[in-house]
């Protein structure tokens, strides 16, 4: 299992990007995805995660309203779409797979995600 991040970049506060996770691993089997960030100097935090059915979605409290997570199972991506970006949504975003899930789970702990990936710097200036 693979998972490769992309779409991070600098952006103005108010603006918008959109992120995007390629799992490259187990086609037959869909995993619950899940993006966390983690800050220099902070612990890493859940931002947003959707079950292997994709009909369930839940978001942290900083990010509800403003960010967006969808998935294509067809294509096994899944994509963030960040809106109203904030200086303190700046950090690097690590997708992730939880391939022990049941179908309609949505884990929201890092500890429930056995593969990750590498990581997409989002810097949003002021």
């Amino acid at each position: 299992v693979q998972l490769q991040a992309s779409g991070g970049g600098l952006v103005q506060a108010g603006g918008s990007l959109r992120l995007s996770c390629i799992d490259s691993g187990r086609i037959s089997t869909r995993p619950a995805r899940a993006w966390f960030r983690q800050a220099p100097g902070k612990e890493r935090e859940f931002v947003a995660a959707i079950s292997r059915s994709g009909g369930s979605t839940r978001y942290a409290d900083s990010v509800k309203g403003r960010f967006t997570i969808s998935r294509d199972n067809a294509k096994n991506i899944v994509t963030l779409q960040m809106n109203m970006l904030k200086p303190e949504d700046t950090a690097v975003y690590l997708c992730a797979a939880d391939y022990q899930a049941i179908l309609t789970s949505v884990p929201i702990n890092r500890e429930s995600y056995e593969f990750w990936g590498q990581g997409t710097l989002v810097t949003v200036s002021s």
